[in-house]
């Protein structure tokens, strides 16, 4: 029995979503605890049985948070958020609030009493755009940036691996893109239903925290599914095809969950969780699409077809980095070019309009999970510093989070670890 499944079993009062898939490998996490595989509607308060498959629910409560070892979902809201309050109960009661809403927009439930039947004199407690659609797959994740630490008299619990990332070769980074206190990762198969789920938050926190950027992504661009295709990026490539899947309860635990005794002794509450690496990184797709064929395999060390690497037949054959240019991103990434170092990754692609000049602003929003900051994504992006693609890109954005652990049941909340003094 999995964790998660543990947790849920333990749940008194389970919701009814029950499906949490691992996609195409048919492993279905909680759905023998409870019973079968349903999916909801949204219809104020009433919530019927439909048929489950692409809107299923996913468990909310767990070891870990879902939302990074979770097949990944096909759309994207992401918010950072400043904290403008110095009220610590007030900040901890929002999160309470956050947590009680989370799980149910999770479940298919609209928040509160819903979007209609209440007092006509005030404003309801749903903002009503989700009512009638599926849980979609929807996750919701929560990380506290470092600036978050300087606040409620915190700086003594942040942990060693939660650093600032240092200034990287080519970084052009806009500030009104970049950090933010805390964070919410929101995923899930309908567009719509990730806005809402952002959107209600925000409105739940009012005079607590505000917005300060956030991110619509689409088209996944990685798979932590095991054996799925690898996604596209907008350049037209597979990229990250040794993506960490959410079965590698191995790798999962090498690279990704903070539970190392290291961590445990620096910073228990961060137990069961990870740290996230958020970058918004535009491509010059106009450049790109009069580049060459053969140059833009040479870039990634990949065909453009099959995804195989330089000399190999197959995507997912061993790649021979030698065979590679100095210079090629896959190269260059690859865990045996940076003394083993591995990431998780969750990106999505993003187009936000023109930027004025009629150039497309478009490019990847890469999401990173990963044990320790400092031996993740840092030493590979440091070593990306020659890459024959930076040629093409640039990040315009970044931010850094701590991701707690899991909520564990009806009574946890998020952030719980942090904020309670015996933990």
């Amino acid at each position: 029995m999995t964790d998660a499944t543990k947790d849920a079993a333990k749940d008194p009062a389970p919701s009814r979503r029950a499906l949490i898939g691992w996609g195409g490998a048919g492993l279905a996490l909680g759905a023998a605890a409870a019973g079968g595989a349903v999916a909801m509607t949204r219809t104020g308060d009433d919530i019927e049985p439909t048929a489950a498959e692409a809107g299923a629910a996913v468990e909310f409560h767990g070891t870990h948070q879902a939302g990074i070892a979770t097949p990944v979902q096909d759309r994207l809201h992401f918010a950072a958020f400043d904290v403008t309050t110095e009220d610590r109960a007030e900040f901890v009661q929002m999160l309470k609030d956050w947590t009680a809403a989370a799980r149910r927009m999770t479940a298919g439930k609209a928040v509160g009493e819903g979007a209609y039947g209440g007092l006509a004199e005030a404003p309801p407690d749903d903002t009503g755009e989700a009512l009638g659609l599926k849980p979609s797959r929807l996750t919701l994740t929560i990380g506290f940036g470092p600036s978050l630490f300087e606040k409620f008299d915190l700086a003594d619990r942040r942990p060693e691996a939660l650093v600032d990332l240092p200034q990287f070769a080519g970084d052009n980074l806009d500030k009104n893109r970049s950090g933010g206190d805390l964070c919410v990762q929101a995923c899930a198969d309908d567009p719509q239903v990730a806005v809402h789920a952002i959107r209600n938050l925000a409105r739940i926190g009012f005079g607590k925290v505000v917005i300060r950027w956030s991110q619509l992504g689409f088209g996944k661009t990685s798979s932590t599914t095991p054996d799925a295709q690898t996604p596209r990026n907008l350049m037209g490539f597979k990229d990250g095809t040794r993506n960490i899947a959410g079965t590698e309860t191995d790798r999962l635990k090498k690279f990704v969950w903070a539970d190392s005794a290291k961590d445990a002794k620096d910073a228990p509450w961060m137990h069961g969780g990870s740290y996230l690496v958020a970058r918004r990184i535009r491509m010059h797709i106009e450049t790109w699409d009069r580049t060459s064929l053969q140059e833009q395999e040479d870039v990634f060390g990949r065909d453009k077809g099959e995804g195989a690497p330089v000399g190999k037949a197959k995507e997912r054959d061993k790649p021979f980095l030698p065979a590679m240019k100095p210079d090629a991103h896959v190269r260059l990434a690859h865990p045996d070019s940076n003394h083993g170092a591995t990431i998780l990754r969750r990106g999505y692609s993003f187009t936000d309009g023109t930027d004025g000049l009629g150039r497309l602003d478009a490019g990847l929003f890469f999401l990173a999970y990963q044990k320790d900051v400092r031996e993740g994504f840092i030493r590979i992006q440091r070593h990306l510093a020659t890459d024959a693609l930076n040629e093409y890109i640039q990040h315009v954005g970044s931010a850094v989070f701590a991701v707690p652990p899991g909520v564990r049941d009806q009574d946890d909340w998020w952030g719980s670890t942090l904020f309670t003094k015996e933990a």
